[in-house]
């Protein structure tokens, strides 16, 4: 009977989780082929406009500013989350600002 343990198998799949053995020189498939483009894409808008709905929701952006803002995600002017939040509250202060 011969011996077929997993134990180095999980030896290096433990030290994979930390990072180790994903240098250049491991990688077999494109940039594109290991994480997709557009499944970031797809990620970052789910995130943006679960965001933009949320606000809209809670009432701390009307209908228009919520379309302003849909539209802008999905131009890509949006890089991530805290940039559409920063977004929305200087275009808030602004409208504030013209108001008095």
């Amino acid at each position: 009977v011969k011996m077929h343990s997993r134990s180095r198998v999980r030896k290096n799949l433990e030290a994979k989780r930390k990072g180790r053995h994903t240098g250049i020189g491991k990688r077999r498939g494109t940039k594109e082929a290991r994480l997709p483009s557009k499944v970031i894409w797809m990620r970052r808008q789910r995130v943006l406009r679960r965001l933009l709905r949320k606000y809209r929701q809670q009432k701390k952006i009307d209908k228009h500013l919520y379309h302003f803002f849909y539209r802008h995600a999905k131009g890509n002017m949006y890089k991530n989350k805290r940039v559409l939040v920063e977004a929305i509250h200087k275009l808030k202060a602004e409208q504030v600002k013209a108001k008095t």
